[in-house]
């Protein structure tokens, strides 16, 4: 007797997108998020304290100093994104190994493929935005933080000062106190002692304001007396003036800091330096490896029912830290020319892939995969 089948045995058009792989990588996008965020807050936390330090001695200008939190959160999701996104991967499988969930996938018929499928639904086009985010967007926010910190250094000088309290520039040589700062920002009671190779200079004036003229900024005494001298001695000038007038000068960096993260994808293509070619493999593997991470989190997710939802974590962060160190020290090759830039672009790829095709067939058994490759060659 034959079944008569409208459209014949498997032959039902499939969803493109099956419940399964919703509740999946639902799971995974609210994970990815979380750990994402823990590990940007604390990298950029401490990055903050660091440059907050540097506004508290007037290097950096409190306007800019959000603008710089913000760029620096911006490189830091960049660059954690693969950890973040094969962590997430560890954590849901884990999750769902431990809680049978698994067990019931594959007697419904569901196997390695099935999980494959949910989770590169979102791997693919979380990788498809790494490549525009590693190779433009952290580039031009690292760019956009060097210029900010040229110019505040450029005009560092009087940068900080705050109503009752004492503030050093230029490794202490010129301290500023102010008692009390009107909301025209106009200073009153003002002592400034600016300290010179043999010479001291002190100030005392009954206000101050900064005022840009056609040659320069100035900051503009009213009402005061000047002494300046030298210490152990009694050769000393005592002036009282109405109004005194100092230029600020702007300082200009002996050399601009040259950071080749900050580099546009246009100079870094095709310049043939070694410097920049591994600048341009950092961050190519940004996005694979966000590819490859999660290829080999799908098979270390699986653990055994009395291992926990982190049975296999520690491996994980093995995993993870050993790719990134041979990633580092293949890019530091790559610039010294110790190995060709072919090997460094892809040799530790090649060593990553392999090691998930491993445990890709760990995971269907060496026995099956033997029992496959039989079946075609016959």
């Amino acid at each position: 007797m034959e079944a008569d089948w409208p459209k014949g045995y498997k032959m039902g058009r499939r969803k493109l997108v099956t419940v399964l792989d919703k509740m999946i990588v639902q799971d995974l996008l609210k994970t990815l998020l979380a750990v994402l965020t823990v590990i940007v807050v604390i990298i950029v936390s401490r990055q903050f304290i660091r440059i907050l330090a540097e506004a508290i001695e007037g290097q950096v200008s409190s306007e800019t100093l959000l603008t710089i939190l913000g760029l620096k959160t911006i490189i830091a999701s960049v660059e954690f994104l693969p950890v973040a996104l094969f962590i997430a991967i560890l954590m849901v499988l884990g999750r769902m190994y431990r809680d049978q969930e698994m067990a019931a996938i594959s007697s419904a018929g569901g196997g390695s493929g099935t999980i494959y499928r949910a989770v590169f639904l979102l791997v693919f086009p979380l990788s498809v935005l790494a490549v525009g985010l590693s190779l433009y967007a952290a580039p031009w926010a690292q760019a956009r933080i060097d210029s900010f910190m040229q110019k505040d250094e450029e005009s560092s000088d009087l940068r900080g000062i705050a109503a009752g309290k004492f503030s050093e520039y230029s490794q202490g040589d010129l301290v500023f106190y102010v008692e009390k700062i009107s909301a025209d920002k106009k200073m009153h009671k003002v002592f400034v002692q600016n300290r010179q190779p043999g010479n001291v200079g002190i100030i005392n004036a009954e206000a101050a304001q900064l005022k840009d003229l056609p040659d320069g900024r100035y900051i503009i005494f009213e009402n005061g007396e000047r002494v300046q001298g030298q210490p152990g001695t009694l050769n000393y000038v005592i002036e009282q003036f109405a109004e005194y007038a100092v230029r600020i000068e702007t300082k200009v960096p002996v050399a601009a800091k040259f950071n080749r993260q900050a580099l546009s994808l246009d100079i870094l293509w095709g310049s043939g330096v070694a410097h920049n070619t591994a600048e341009l493999q950092r961050r190519f593997s940004i996005p694979l490896g966000a590819l490859l991470l999660s290829f080999i989190a799908v098979p270390l997710a699986q653990i055994s029912p009395r291992g926990g939802v982190y049975g296999n974590m520690l491996m994980g962060f093995l995993i993870y830290f050993s790719y990134g160190n041979l990633l580092r020290v293949s890019q530091s090759w790559v610039t010294n020319e110790t190995i060709p830039a072919w090997l460094g672009g892809s040799g530790v790829n090649v060593l990553l892939l392999l090691i998930g095709c491993f445990l890709v067939a760990r995971l269907y058994g060496w026995q099956w995969l033997i029992m496959k490759v039989r079946r075609k060659v016959s």
